[in-house]
């Protein structure tokens, strides 16, 4: 089992800068992915950021530019940092593990902290 904890949530104006941290402990495989993934009223959850062990990152469109996703390794821990917030990148934002293990996936999510960016 994979243990996932976020912090760094909170309410931010418009154009400022948030930074989300995720505390990962547990039974975590050598081949992982960590991301981050967002889910805002009346939407589905959606991909923001995912990072590699080795540091391929990806990033929805909405975001590149603005979000930069990062890990330590060392301290399996996962980051997102977010600039120049918008209103609409208000959701609740949930850290994702995936252990990978030859063909098989393990995923873990973690319970969330809301980030509100207000106009």
């Amino acid at each position: 089992q994979v243990q996932l904890v976020e912090s760094g949530g909170g309410l931010v104006q418009a154009g400022g800068s948030l930074r989300l941290s995720c505390a990962a402990s547990g039974n975590i495989f050598s081949v992982n992915t960590m991301g981050w993934y967002r889910q805002a009223p009346g939407k589905q959850r959606e991909l923001v950021a995912d990072i590699s062990r080795g540091g391929n990152t990806n990033y929805v469109d909405s975001v590149k530019g603005r979000f930069t996703i990062s890990r330590d390794n060392a301290k399996d821990m996962a980051y997102l940092q977010m600039n120049s917030m918008k209103p609409e990148d208000t959701a609740v934002y949930y850290c994702n593990l995936k252990n990978y293990n030859l063909a098989t996936k393990y995923e873990y999510w973690g319970q969330g902290t809301q980030v509100t960016v207000s106009s």
